[in-house]
């Protein structure tokens, strides 16, 4: 299979779970997946991001060699939207390496204070924060800061619907 060209075959549900289901849990096409993630082509980004979430969802291991590059990624200015969203998703599933902790509680907390960021984004770093926040109890209080202040200005339903489950969680 020519991934490239399959990716940009179709974007659908259905493409992007043929194409994991294609990867499955080989090491060799999933570092191919992800150098096309982390290339340039914004289209072929933006698709393979949701591959990406959903091979790491059922083999969470394919991607611990690729998260220094994939939390490097999230520090990008003008990153698209579904990089963010998928790299964020894929991080509640992992355990991140400490050496990453410091990089992805910044971008978790910048994406969660830009009041022009997606929903999803904000909503998965929500998550991710309240994962860390196990490890530092320090920063629960600056969490629920933001999602109060979230609460307040962007009171969509995912946005209450993440933020009563990571408040709760936080307590």
């Amino acid at each position: 299979m020519d991934l490239r060209t399959e990716i940009l075959a179709e974007h659908s549900r259905a493409q992007s779970l043929r194409i994991a289901a294609w990867i499955g849990h080989n090491p060799v096409r999933f570092d191919s997946l992800m150098q096309l993630f982390l290339g340039d082509d914004y289209r072929v980004v933006q698709r393979a991001a949701w591959v990406v979430s959903f091979v790491a969802e059922r083999y969470p291991a394919l991607l611990t060699p690729h998260l220094p590059a994939m939390v490097a990624s999230m520090e990008q200015h003008g990153l698209p939207v579904a990089v963010k969203r998928n790299v964020l998703r894929v991080l509640q599933y992992v355990p991140v390496p400490e050496p990453l902790h410091g990089p992805v509680m910044n971008s978790c907390f910048a994406f969660l204070e830009d009041p022009l960021e997606a929903v999803a984004v904000k909503a998965f770093s929500m998550t991710v924060l309240a994962q860390l926040a196990k490890a530092y109890p320090d920063i629960k209080n600056e969490i629920r800061l933001l999602i109060e202040a979230e609460l307040e200005n962007n009171p969509t339903p995912g946005i209450r619907s993440r933020a009563r489950k990571v408040l709760k969680e936080i307590q």
